[in-house]
Parts: structure tokens; C-alpha cells; sequence
């Protein structure tokens, strides 16, 4: 284990237990569920959010970028690892809001009868009419069907050349997170299940 994960994961102790997931080529730390910390390639990022964002800006603090071949995605972690390792009067504020707004965003998500399709990751305005136009119209329907479904219901709405991003769009959306980091092998599974939903 890098040296820097396990000070980081000592460090997070006081603020109560955290579980640890591989995430991003790096590890996640979660609290009740919701992520809040990453650390990858011996640095360490926090999840920002509300005023956070802003705090973060104003120290300096680079967003994480998840390089793919074609792509990169910037996700919402800045980091922390030069005011971590400093020892910083901050970190503890910090790291104590970053977990609050993860887990306070967990449980409003959780509250899916509140949510609207286009509060979904990856889906605006113009894709929630559209799913709406396909017969889908709250996100509890959206996410039982699941992407595959929801994108062959498009497709029959508004004809065979819809965008395939659409697809991965939807599967991000269920999945909750950014359509640009599904890898190719879930591409090429959620492509497969349109096709067998389809035949």
C-alpha cells in the first residue's frame, strides 16, 4: 500500500470508520456509503461541493483529472495532499465538510421521489423530454428499466440513428457517475443488451 493512503486513512479515523474501494486506478474512501476521498498516485483528493468548491478554488487546490486513451473527465475531487501533508490548520475542516457533503448528497439522492430525470448525472433538459417522449417519466421508471431499455425505447421514438453517447449517457445516469468514464467493456455489454432486448 502507498505510504501516503495509509497516513491519509490514519488520518480519517477521528473522523469515524471509512471503507475503502479501488476507484479511478486509485483507492476511495466512503463514509456511509458516499465517497469522499481518493487517493491516486501518491496524492490525495477530497470531494467538494457547496461552499467547499469554492474554498478549494481559492487554495489553489487542481481537480482531479481521469485520463482515459480518448478522453479525460474532471470529477469533482480537488487536491489536498500539499495542505495534508503540511500539516495544515485547514485540513480538519476541511476533510470534516467534504465527508458532511457527501453523505448529506447520498441521502438526497436516496430521496429519489424528490429527483427529476435531468437531475441525473449526464442528463439535461433536452434528454429528459426525450425519455419522457419515450413514455419514461420519473426516474424511478428510468432506473428500474435501466439504460438499455430506456435507450431502445428512444430509439423507437425517434428512429435507429439515435447517438450511441446516448447509451452510455443513460448508463451513467443509473450508475451515477460521468458517461466518460464507462469503460469499453461495459460499453460493448450494454450494447449487447440492447441487441438481445431488441431481437
Amino acid at each position: 500500500m502507498e505510504m501516503i493512503e495509509q497516513n491519509f486513512y490514519d488520518y480519517t479515523i477521528k473522523f469515524g470508520e471509512s471503507q475503502k474501494r479501488s476507484m479511478f486506478g486509485g483507492t476511495g474512501l466512503f463514509k456511509e456509503g458516499a465517497m469522499y476521498a481518493l487517493v491516486s498516485n501518491e496524492r490525495v483528493f477530497i470531494r467538494g461541493g457547496l461552499e467547499l468548491d469554492d474554498i478549494l478554488n481559492g487554495l489553489g487546490c487542481d481537480k482531479f483529472k481521469h485520463v482515459k486513451k480518448q478522453s479525460t473527465a474532471t470529477v469533482n475531487y480537488y487536491d489536498i495532499t500539499d495542505i495534508f501533508e503540511s500539516s495544515s490548520s485547514r485540513l480538519h475542516d476541511l476533510v470534516k465538510k467534504s465527508i458532511e457533503n457527501s453523505v448529506s448528497q447520498r441521502c438526497t439522492k436516496k430521496a429519489i421521489e424528490n429527483r427529476r430525470l435531468r437531475d441525473l448525472p449526464n442528463m439535461q433538459l433536452t434528454l429528459e423530454r426525450m425519455v419522457k417522449k419515450s413514455g419514461i417519466e420519473d426516474v424511478k421508471t428510468f432506473l428500474e428499466l435501466g439504460a438499455p431499455n430506456v435507450f431502445n425505447r428512444v430509439k423507437r421514438t425517434y428512429g435507429s440513428d439515435v447517438d450511441v453517447k446516448l447509451l452510455w449517457k443513460f448508463a451513467g445516469a443509473v450508475d451515477g457517475v460521468h458517461w466518460k468514464l464507462i469503460q469499453d467493456p461495459m460499453k460493448q455489454q450494454l450494447l449487447d443488451n440492447c441487441s438481445q432486448l431488441d431481437a
